[in-house]
């Protein structure tokens, strides 16, 4: 096992999770893809995207069927739009210890403030990222929000918004 994936996978203990991480057999690069791989619809994949707001980490963690719309990002955080920009490769690994394609919602060297998509909530099992593109482990809403200690968000393009508490 990557040191990334055991990284990941002692922070889900430490938090009090018993999830499994699972090893596929090919890289998940799309929510369709490893949706594909562990059988689960690809709304039930929670994926893990980065952003830089103000050149402050902000984690993502979104319904595979969906597209985060930056605009309501904007609008929940209360900062304009030219403030949110999607993190480049280098900016993901410094934030997270992890690569983009294989981010997990934990493990990080810091904590990273975190909106999880409340679509995911519709879903009984969830599938996250485990520090690696071929590794992800099996959650629910409830526990991802607990272990992120993220808040629930309208993020997708389409949905109604109401603006989060300032950090």
């Amino acid at each position: 096992m990557h040191e990334r994936v055991l990284r990941v996978s002692e922070a889900l203990r430490e938090l009090g999770s018993d999830a499994e991480v699972v090893e596929l057999p090919d890289p998940a690069p799309t929510a369709a893809t490893a949706a594909a791989q562990v059988g689960c619809p690809v709304g039930a994949i929670a994926n893990s995207l980065v952003f830089s707001v103000d050149g402050d980490p902000l984690l993502v963690l979104t319904s595979g069927a969906h597209r985060v719309d930056t605009r309501r990002l904007a609008g929940l955080l209360g900062v304009a739009r030219k403030r949110i920009r999607r993190a480049d490769p280098a900016f993901v690994l410094t934030a997270t210890g992890q690569e983009v394609g294989g981010v997990a919602p934990v493990g990080h060297p810091q904590p990273v403030r975190t909106l999880i998509d409340a679509a995911l909530a519709e879903h009984e099992h969830l599938w996250a990222g485990a520090g690696m593109p071929h590794a992800v482990f099996r959650t629910t809403f409830p526990e991802l929000v607990r272990i992120t200690g993220g808040e629930p968000a309208e993020v997708a393009e389409g949905s109604a918004w109401v603006r989060l508490t300032p950090r």
